[in-house]
Order: structure tokens, then sequence, then C-alpha cells
């Protein structure tokens, strides 16, 4: 996992697995190695070397995918909603906050004839 994070992001940032070795002073080798996972448990140093030099937050590469998903959830249920609404033909902003308005509205006649 740890090592997908690190080639994918080590691609983006344009390095070769030479040029990050070097700036994080770590062997080829052992960085090979873990973007391989062949070794799946690097020392936290390690990581942290490598965190600084591509410019990610350490936990950016810690992270399991269940927690980047989960994370990632109320922003896709958000994007879904929004998306749900604009094929209803609701698309400005000002639709939206009209909407909700009307939402607040409706519930507070629906509470008050209770």
């Amino acid at each position: 996992m740890i090592g997908k994070k690190i080639f994918e992001i080590r691609k983006r940032r344009g390095y070769t697995l030479s040029e990050l070795a070097e700036r994080a002073n770590v062997s080829k080798s052992y960085l090979s190695n873990i973007e391989r996972n062949i070794n799946q448990n690097p020392s936290i140093q390690v990581i942290k070397k490598i965190a600084s030099v591509l410019d990610v937050d350490l936990r950016a590469l810690l992270e399991t995918e269940s927690s980047i998903k989960e994370k990632e959830l109320p922003d896709q249920e958000l994007i879904d909603l929004v998306n749900e609404l604009k094929e209803s033909g609701i698309e400005k902003i000002e639709e939206f906050k009209t909407l909700i308005e009307f939402i607040k509205w409706q519930n507070l006649n629906i509470d008050a004839k209770k």
C-alpha cells in the first residue's frame, strides 16, 4: 500500500527512482523494495524523509485505503446530491439556496401542524 502511494506520487512529481533515493538519502534498492511492496514495513524515519522530498504530509503516505474512502464519503455524497439537483434542473447557487429555504419553511409548517 505505502509503496504504491510513494510510486504514484514520485511519478506525479517527475522524480526517477534514483533522484528520490538520492534526495531522501536512502538507497535506491531499499526505495525500490518499498515501492514494489517487497519491504512492506519501512522505518518511520525513511518514510519521513521520502514524504519530505515528495512534499506530502506523512499521514498521506500512512493512511490506509479504507480511511481515505471514509474521508471521501461525505464529499462524494455532496457531489452526488449536487449532480442529482442539476439533473432536476437546479443549477445555480441561488436556486440551491431557494430550495433550502423552501425545505426549512416546509419543515416549520409541518412542525406547526403537529
